[in-house]
Order: structure tokens, then sequence, then C-alpha cells
């Protein structure tokens, strides 16, 4: 008898043309921007660049929505910057940076469509509509779009302001929570094309609406859409990945308790009554699941951002760990993640509990996340309300 050996197909060969296009059209765009602006760059800001690029290259090949929804905010930048040139007054004077691609006017279609959004995953949740879904994902994508416009604009705006205080927009809680909206959508976009299932999309969307809410109420009673110049302490590359990654980690945790939310309720009607509007959303298995996934990618980058902080600190304060108020709700945040895993994991818990534990994880990752910056001072006060 002849036994036939069978050889996986390498991975290269499974690609297919476009998979190489969109390779070489990223890669040129890193390059050129590399060659445009190699001048102002160190190592590490090439290395980030290089990392980026090939990050995105994995993503489009991974996740294919990527590639049109990167094309889509590269084209609506280029458009911005090229309205703009060299003048920022331009923002004031030309009707569609005023009104549609400055970073503020982008950043608020991107909160007037993430509502939208939101109420039509409403109406598709209790009308079980299938239209209302598709509305609310197709809004959600277009949120996301500008939201990422805004933020790319910001960061070119900074530096038409005043070229020495020009940097990535990070930096205050204005921009950090346009930020985790971007981040929590596409992290909720990718389970709905994963899955194939757009049933949770409300849930989702009940976390970036009330991040847009703050948005909107830190811009008109703080200012905070004002570009300001970098305090000292931010002067550094390592806020470029640092801040990012944390990012990462909260919009998955936000994700995974608006999802706990959506399986404590589902249990709780389903038990009373059978034939109710919770009916319509998935079953108990794949909302544990993506929850797991969620808690599991956020616990990951979560844990790359704290190390990448120590680094920091010990860059800028001469030491690792200070058991500043930030860092230690950090390790709170950090072990709390890493129990809600082990029980997960090694014990096999699962159902109501995990569901609870999700929701009040996010309640201990909130406190580290503005409840310090609010009521506790230390090393980390330039993020004061």
């Amino acid at each position: 008898m002849n036994d036939t050996i069978q050889y996986s197909t390498p991975w290269y060969k499974s690609l297919s043309s476009f998979d190489y296009v969109w390779a070489a059209i990223v890669l040129l765009s890193g390059a050129v921007a590399w060659w445009q602006y190699q001048q102002y760059m160190d190592s590490y800001e090439v290395g980030i660049l290089a990392g980026m690029s090939l990050s995105l290259v994995g993503l489009g090949w991974y996740w294919k929505s990527t590639r049109w929804f990167s094309l889509l905010v590269a084209g609506v930048c280029l458009c911005a910057l090229w309205i703009y040139g060299t003048e920022i007054g331009k923002g004031e004077s030309n009707f569609f940076l005023k009104f549609m691609l400055s970073s503020q006017s982008a950043i608020a279609w991107m909160g007037a469509l993430y509502f939208m959004a939101t109420g039509a995953f409403l109406i598709g949740l209790l009308a079980k509509s299938d239209f209302g879904n598709k509305a609310g994902s197709g809004l959600t994508w277009a949120a996301t779009v500008m939201g990422t416009v805004g933020l790319a604009v910001r960061w070119r705006e900074s530096y038409l302001i005043d070229f020495d205080f020009g940097h990535i927009p990070v930096s205050n809680l204005y921009e950090v929570f346009v930020l985790l909206c971007i981040i929590t959508a596409l992290l909720y976009l990718y389970y709905e094309n994963k899955f194939e299932n757009r049933q949770l999309g409300f849930f989702s969307s009940i976390a970036i609406s009330l991040a847009v809410g703050f948005v909107f109420w830190y811009s008109y009673a703080k200012g905070g859409a004002e570009i300001q110049p970098l305090v000292p302490a931010l002067k550094s590359y390592w806020m470029k990945i640092h801040v990012p990654a944390n990012f990462v980690g909260y919009g998955a945790f936000s994700l995974s308790a608006m999802l706990g939310i959506a399986w404590l309720l589902k249990d709780t009607f389903i038990t009373k009554k059978k034939d109710t509007w919770a009916a319509g959303l998935p079953d108990f298995q794949l909302m544990e699941d993506i929850i797991y996934k969620s808690i599991a990618l956020g616990f990951a980058f979560f844990t790359i951002a704290t190390i990448l902080g120590a680094l920091w600190a010990a860059e800028a304060w001469g030491s690792y760990w200070s058991w500043d108020p930030k860092e230690t709700w950090a390790l709170i945040v950090w072990l709390n993640y890493a129990a809600w895993l082990h029980f997960r994991l090694v014990h096999g818990w699962s159902g109501r509990a995990m569901a609870w534990w999700a929701l009040a994880g996010y309640a201990v990752t909130l406190f580290c996340f503005l409840g310090v910056n609010m009521f506790l001072s230390g090393l980390h006060s330039y993020g004061e309300l």
C-alpha cells in the first residue's frame, strides 16, 4: 500500500494578485513617506514607520475590508492636506475644510455618524430588521473613516500651527477618546465580519456613543479640541507606541463589557419570556467567545503597553516603577484581566459570572483611565480633567 504524503500549500502561494498589489501600494507609500520626511525622523521613528507598513500589509491580507478603509482614509487625508497647503488659516476660510475636512469638523462628523449608527442598530435589534443592522454597520464604517481622518489631519495641523510643537495626536483626553472610538468600532466591525452577525452592533455602539459624548463635552467645556504644545514628559518616541497599544487594550475591554451586558440581558429576558427582542441576539456561546477573544486581545496589548510604559518611565524619571497612582491602577487592571483569563482557561468558568466580571472589570478600567485623572495626582498629572 502506497502512502501519499500531503504537503501544505505555502502561505505565499495562497495570496492573490490583489494581495500583492495591496502590499506594493502600502510599502511604496511607506517608502515615499520616509523619503519625504527622513530628515525629521530618528531611527526609532523609522522603525515605527517600517513596522506599521508591514502590519498594514498583513492586516489587509487577513481582513480585506481594511484595504478600502485605508485607501479611503488616505485619499480624504491627502485631499485635506492639499487644500491646507502650508496655511493653517485656510481651516476657517475654505468651505470644505471648515465644514468637512479640518480635524474638528471630521471628528464632529464622526460623532454624528456614530450616534446615527447607534439609532440604526437599535432599530435593527428591537424590530429585528436586517436593514437597520446593515445601515448601522455602514454608518459605523463611515464614522470610523471620518474619525481616522480627523486624527490624521490634526497631526498635520499641529505642525502647521508651529513646527516646534507638532506631535502625534494621542497627547490629551480629547485625542485619545477619539482613538478609543475608532479602535472599539474597528474591533466590533472585525468580529461582525468574522462571525457574520450584526446583532451585537447596538451594544458596541453604546460604548462608542458614550466616548463620543465625552469628546463633545471635553471639547466645548474644557477646550480640549484646541491643539496645544506637548508638556516635556510627553516629548518622547515612546508616546507613539505606548499610548496606541494602551488604547487597543481599552477598546477591547470596552467591547467585552458591552457584550457582557448583552449576555446578561438575553439571559434575563429569555428566562422570563422566550418571545422577546432578546431572542434575536446571538447564542450565548458566540457572545462568550467574542468576550473571551476581546479580553485576551486587550490583555495582550495592555501588557505590551505596560512594559513600554515602564521603559518610558525609566528614561523619563529614572525608575521603571514608582507606584504612581496611574501605575498602581494599571497593575490592578492587569491583575483583574489576568485572573479573568486564568479562571476561564484553567478552571473553565463561563456564563453569568464571567459576564458580570467583564462588566465589573471595565469599571476598574474606567477608574484607571479617568478616575485617577479626576481624583488622584501623581507623575501622570498632565492628563487631568
